[in-house]
């Protein structure tokens, strides 16, 4: 007996189905909040959702009164093949719904462009997530599900958010899940948003059970559930829940997580892929691998800034410095790779059109350079116009911009008089941001903070903390 036979074959009833489907009625029935359903196009969320749809299918129309909004996270940098997957499961919900007169609605949520991943790693400098400093979560996934959330709060007073979650995940999940549950009720409380309330109707299912589940069961907006057999062969880790608060551990050993995750070791899953014949993912895996190398201590003082990106330098209790951002050099360095790869994906994978970086992520990128970093010789169009042609439109800065040239001679005149080159280009484009406004007053308290940065170099810092040492 094969695997999946062994599965179908399992515990999970009709009559258990069939209370199950009871319990969803009576909880969509019982008030009038509409829910906010998070659908990974994963196993679980999978689960939860069809469960949903065939309980709700049986009320009768006039009682189907309250929306249910399925929301899918896209943080933009998923994995290709799941964001095909998903943009295809959405579009057959909305049809499936509006053909079989059901209230749900398909939607997917993003990340505002300054907090999308890119902007904030190639843009800002933020180093590469980790365990230690966890970035990416919130902005990515949890912002704008929880904006999504709250809207929804704001427009009809209270929602009830449904999570595929599983108490078998983990203790942690379990221990979380009946923290906030409210006393006779199966909803429990949200842990941070309010007004907005949780049903989890499969916590108590086995990850036998949810196979069993979907096997057996049809999905009823046209999906096939074996495809999602398919994703997860050989995978060693499960999927990417909708991410509501930061409980939810790493997603990146899933099949349903982000390409570039480095809060693991490893990513497992983008491994399997490229295993099971996906070979054209291998750039992606090289490039995520050293966006890794870059947290090893050895290379930190390489590629980061010994500076912060508030303009001060922090030191270590132990001695030494905690580093800041990527440099400016190592930037246009990763940018550059990403478009690299970007080109090749286009060339060797099924979607001649891919974009593992948006325009609008571009632009925000050089508007970021060139007002923060003082990237004087405006290197995104150079880099994009290098690698890809000249495939945008840059709008042309109506302010006066200096060039490379004039950094260049600003550089000269600096030295000289022994004063940071960096700094007075700051102060510079200071004066250029706010030159001709009609009222200027804010410029005195940004001078103010530019002059207040820490303008010594490493080495100088470094020496300074050895002799304060001894």
């Amino acid at each position: 007996m094969s695997e999946e036979e062994e599965i179908v074959k399992g515990s999970l009833t009709g009559e258990i189905l069939d209370a199950r489907h009871e319990e969803i009625r009576a909880v969509y029935l019982e008030d009038r909040r509409p829910w906010v359903i998070g659908y990974s196009g994963g196993k679980d969320s999978s689960t939860a959702l069809q469960l949903i749809w065939y309980a709700l299918s049986e009320l009768p129309p006039e009682k189907l009164t309250k929306p249910v909004y399925v929301i899918s996270s896209d943080t933009l940098v998923e994995t290709p093949q799941i964001v095909s997957y998903i943009d295809t499961s959405l579009t057959r919900i909305d049809n499936a719904a509006k053909q079989q007169n059901l209230p749900f609605s398909a939607h997917k949520v993003r990340p505002i462009v300054d907090d999308s991943y890119w902007v904030s790693l190639i843009g800002k400098g933020y180093p590469a997530p980790s365990q230690k400093f966890r970035w990416c979560t919130d902005r990515l996934k949890i912002k704008p599900a929880n904006t999504f959330i709250l809207d929804k709060v704001a427009q009809y007073g209270e929602v009830v958010v449904v999570l595929g979650v599983r108490k078998a995940e983990s203790a942690t999940r379990a221990q979380v899940m009946n923290l906030h549950r409210i006393k006779g009720s199966l909803l429990s409380r949200h842990s941070t948003l309010p007004n907005a309330f949780v049903y989890t109707p499969i916590a108590d299912f086995s990850t036998k059970d949810v196979w069993q589940y979907l096997l057996q069961v049809p999905s009823p907006w046209g999906n096939r559930n074996q495809e999602l057999v398919t994703l997860y062969k050989n995978a060693q880790g499960g999927e990417c829940p909708l991410v509501v608060d930061k409980t939810t551990p790493s997603c990146g050993n899933s099949r349903f997580g982000c390409w570039v995750c480095t809060v693991v070791e490893k990513n497992s899953s983008m491994e399997a892929m490229i295993e099971n014949g996906e070979e054209w993912l291998e750039p992606l895996l090289e490039y995520r691998d050293l966006l890794a190398s870059t947290q090893d201590p050895a290379v930190k003082g390489q590629v980061r800034d010994h500076k912060r990106r508030n303009g001060q330098v922090m030191a270590k209790r132990g001695g030494g410095i905690v580093f800041g951002p990527y440099k400016l050099e190592v930037r246009k360095d990763l940018l550059r790779r990403l478009l690299t790869i970007q080109k090749r994906v286009r060339a060797e994978g099924p979607n001649p059109r891919e974009e593992l970086i948006k325009e609008e992520e571009l632009h925000a990128i050089r508007r970021i350079w060139r007002s923060e970093s003082q990237d004087w010789e405006d290197s995104v169009p150079k880099i994009v116009r290098e690698v890809l042609g000249d495939v945008i439109d840059w709008p042309v800065d109506e302010q006066a911009v200096f060039s490379a040239e004039e950094k260049q001679v600003l550089d000269a005149i600096c030295q000289r008089h022994d004063v940071p080159s960096d700094m007075v280009a700051k102060l510079l484009d200071v004066e250029r941001q706010y030159h001709g406004m009609n009222r200027r007053s804010a410029i005195h308290k940004k001078i103010a903070s530019v002059l207040e940065e820490d303008w010594r170099s490493e080495d100088e810092v470094l020496a300074q903390m050895s002799e304060q040492s001894t």
